[in-house]
């Protein structure tokens, strides 16, 4: 079976305020019912996740991003066996390049794949829920990142150093 669709790979802790947007952008686009697009999210990535990304011709991780451009950024990820080892922002255990270097290697897949950053403000306090301003930078990147799964023109993203106060981010 050759892989197919998007998946998109969410992780993060929703009880602890803003950690959780990666679960959030995930739960966000699954309502979509996007053609082509699966949906996961847990509370990190563990090594089984590789057996689920050798599936999919494109995968986009999704993270809280802690000091990182707001509202979020959008990279792809180096697939050789050097840059995917190295791909990650995260202090989870285990990174979006080790996912992708253990696909390459044990089932001999490459997808297509992206790291998203959303930024996010409160991780010091227990509790669900997200802050307001990681909630527009939620909205901002689900906005994104649906149009490019609609299209299927996904480029990277980064938000302009200063753009005009009436203008979006990015």
């Amino acid at each position: 079976m050759s892989p197919s669709g998007t998946l998109i790979l969410g992780w993060g802790n929703p009880g602890r305020l803003d950690d959780g947007l990666g679960p959030a952008f995930a739960e966000t686009l699954e309502t979509m019912d996007l053609p082509g697009v699966e949906v996961d999210a847990d509370y990190q990535l563990q090594i089984e996740d590789a057996a689920e990304v050798a599936s999919f011709e494109r995968v986009v991780f999704d993270d809280a991003d802690r000091s990182g451009a707001e509202p979020f950024w959008l990279r792809r990820l180096d697939s050789s066996p050097n840059g995917a080892a190295i791909a990650s922002f995260t202090t989870h255990s285990v990174s979006p390049g080790a996912i992708l270097t253990m696909t390459r290697e044990l089932f001999d897949a490459e997808p297509e794949a992206w790291l998203l950053g959303i930024r996010g403000y409160e991780f010091s306090e227990f509790g669900e829920g997200l802050s307001e301003r990681a909630k527009e930078n939620l909205r901002q990147a689900v906005e994104f990142v649906s149009s490019a799964l609609r299209t299927g023109n996904f480029q990277s993203a980064e938000p302009t150093a200063d753009p005009p106060a009436d203008s979006p981010r990015l």
